[in-house]
């Protein structure tokens, strides 16, 4: 079950680390084309949300190599499920369940599966 739950948090810190580097270093001009979402968002909300989810990533994965602190992945994958939470409503509010409201689930079950198997 060990080698399954770090598979799912390395995938999981991937998308994450990827995405939320992605917000934190462009502008919002630069991804309206890819994120329509993000005009529901000031510039400063984009950044939070993209800071939160790098540093989400991290704390799937640092606690476990360094050994400092395990608790903090459990915490990581539960605070990134609850991020995937107000994702999924944010886009079932915009009507765009498919694809992105069921990628948010796929990603909430993933973080909800790491938390529990942590914990």
């Amino acid at each position: 079950m060990n080698i399954v739950l770090w598979i799912v948090q390395g995938i999981l810190a991937f998308m994450f680390l990827m995405v939320g580097a992605m917000k934190m270093m462009r502008t919002k001009e630069q991804m309206a084309g890819q994120m329509a979402w993000v005009e529901d968002f000031s510039q400063g909300q984009i950044r939070g949300i993209g800071m939160l989810e790098v540093l989400g990533a991290l704390g799937l994965i640092l606690p476990g190599i360094t050994g400092i602190l395990p608790i903090l992945a459990p915490l990581a994958a539960l605070g990134l499920a609850l991020t995937m939470v107000g994702a999924f409503f944010t886009h079932l509010r915009r009507k765009e369940l498919v694809p992105m409201g069921m990628m948010n689930l796929m990603l909430l079950a993933m973080a909800a599966f790491v938390a529990f198997g942590r914990f």
